[in-house]
């Protein structure tokens, strides 16, 4: 493979071939140039002439597509002339979703570097886990994280720039004098572009490498395939753009369209239904924890809604039409991985079949498998198995050859598929709880408990018990005016008992006052576990 990569490390540290999964279909990839750079998205659009459309709104005003692609090649030429960056160097962002840090993301690229985004809130030790693994040659980040990032390269020893994105000396005003346009890298379709992490709350990060490529590919299957939007339509993602769903809903898919990304003022559910008002975004992303709480603000409110995706977490039927009723739209569910980088399997409003995840998106292929990897009959459960236009390539890790096996990405999800070709989420592989024999979904007996009038969250696991193997252990965050009670327990184990087989019922029920959570807001069941053995052998003490 040709490539235009001075630094080879990324590319030297990808998997081997036969450790990678099976790629497809051959047409996709056909259409894309051996030369391509993913930044000339920016252009395409400019070339079509939509210069003068807002590329993003904020609560400063709007700006053009015109004024965006300028901010891009000021920084790109601060990349290379202010911090000596060579194609193939790997370059971190650390930074709310904001302007700066979008352009930022698209100027690594066209200088031919490859972008490594990370979650604001991670601190120095957890940045330098990253860094060291990255092997980064520069850190861009918000003026308040600066000082946490130069802790984390004091920590790993490593030599790297470290430079603010925003204020005075931000690196785009840096610049300003700067009028040239930067000429995009002709970099090669497979050359890296993207270095994604998980949250690495169980252990080492993983670094998920991503090529030029597969930018384009997420918007020629789940963006072009099922929402299908259009160069009107106004964006807006709650999710940080160093998770990958957020980073294609919020930066990649709106360019890639010609249309807009609208950025909240701050953070939070009252300033996202302001600005889903006052912005007048069309097109909403976000997990079904936000999804319950806007529905109950909706009222007259979100006239300007018309596609709404759910992704992050599983949508429960109870949040579908909980939302459907307050808005009268359907929410498109998806199921994506940091590893694919975006969603896979999913389904257009009209194809939605509530309570289902959808079917596997045009471009990608899945399958319900057995620990043999061997297909399953509809209707049982199994190991999802997914294949297609992107997949895994660790970076540099032996957790490649678990999560690639035959060919298929195995996401670690629990799935059954019906006759009519739709999958049904049961459980992560880890969450599934044996007791007496019964195998039994911790997300079913969520969703039964969290219809109680007084839980407000509530996250089950399953604990050791020496009749059963196993029980439903319960840890719920209640309502505002709820209290612990013994009583209060019992209530809400007879209700989940008359809302699901009873004998998936939570035996042990905990109180608290908030739920473990990662970095990109998913429950973080791992945490709870610990606590629970804890209890446990107190009570075997006692």
């Amino acid at each position: 493979m040709q490539t235009a990569h001075i630094n080879t490390y990324v590319l030297d540290h990808a998997p081997r071939l036969k450790d990678q999964p099976m790629f497809g279909p051959a047409q996709l990839l056909g259409r894309i140039p051996a030369v391509y750079n993913a930044s000339t998205l920016i252009d395409d659009v400019i070339a079509r002439g939509g210069g003068r459309r807002p590329a993003l709104r904020t609560a400063s005003g709007d700006i053009s597509y015109n004024a965006f692609l300028e901010i891009v090649d000021r920084i790109a030429h601060g990349l290379v002339r202010r911090h000596g960056l060579v194609p193939g160097d790997p370059v971190l962002i650390q930074s709310p979703n904001s302007p700066e840090a979008m352009a930022a993301w698209w100027a690594v690229l066209r200088a031919g570097g490859v972008a490594v985004s990370i979650m604001p809130m991670l601190r120095p030790e957890e940045v330098a886990k990253i860094v060291s693994k990255a092997k980064v040659k520069l850190a861009l980040t918000s003026s308040d994280l600066v000082e946490g990032v130069e802790a984390a390269r004091s920590l790993t020893g490593q030599s790297f720039d470290v430079a603010a994105l925003d204020g005075p000396s931000g690196l785009a005003r840096a610049m300003a004098d700067e009028a040239e346009p930067f000429l995009p890298v002709a970099t090669s379709r497979d050359d890296p572009a993207i270095l994604a992490f998980t949250s690495g709350t169980t252990g080492s990060p993983k670094g998920c490498i991503q090529f030029h490529r597969d930018i384009l590919l997420i918007c020629q299957t789940f963006l072009s395939e099922v929402l299908r939007p259009t160069e009107g339509d106004v964006f807006c993602c709650t999710a940080p753009m160093a998770f990958t769903f957020g980073l294609g809903a919020s930066v990649i898919f709106p360019v890639a369209v010609g249309g807009c990304t609208a950025l909240p003022p701050k953070p939070g559910y009252e300033a996202l239904a302001d600005a889903i008002d006052e912005m007048g975004v069309t097109v909403l992303a976000t997990a079904p924890t936000a999804y319950r709480v806007l529905s109950r603000m909706a009222g007259e409110r979100f006239a300007s809604l018309r596609l709404c995706v759910s992704a992050g977490e599983h949508l429960s039927r109870e949040t579908f039409d909980m939302w459907e009723t307050a808005t009268g739209l359907r929410l498109v569910d998806g199921i994506g991985s940091t590893e694919l980088m975006h969603i896979f399997i999913s389904a257009a409003p009209n194809d939605v079949r509530p309570g289902a995840t959808g079917k596997a998106v045009p471009g990608y292929e899945a399958a319900i498998l057995n620990d043999a990897l061997a297909p399953v009959s509809a209707g049982e459960v199994g190991r999802l198995a997914v294949r297609g236009a992107t997949g895994c390539r660790y970076l540099d890790d032996e957790r490649q050859k678990t999560y690639v096996q035959g060919g298929w990405n195995l996401t670690g999800d629990l799935f059954r598929q019906d006759e009519d070709g739709y999958f049904w989420f049961v459980s992560r592989a880890d969450d599934l709880i044996v007791s007496s024999g019964y195998n039994i979904a911790a997300i079913e007996v969520e969703q039964a408990v969290l219809q109680h009038t007084a839980v407000k969250e509530v996250a089950v696991i399953g604990v050791a018990d020496p009749e059963r193997g196993q029980i439903c252990k319960a840890f719920v965050v209640l309502t505002e005016g709820a209290h612990p009670s013994d009583a209060l327990v019992s209530d809400i184990q007879r209700f989940t008992k008359e809302t699901i087989a009873p004998y998936k019922y939570p035996r042990a029920i905990d109180f608290v006052e908030a739920l473990p959570k990662t970095h990109t807001g998913k429950l973080k069941r791992s945490a709870l576990k610990p606590a629970a053995t804890a209890a446990v052998l107190q009570s075997a003490a006692s």
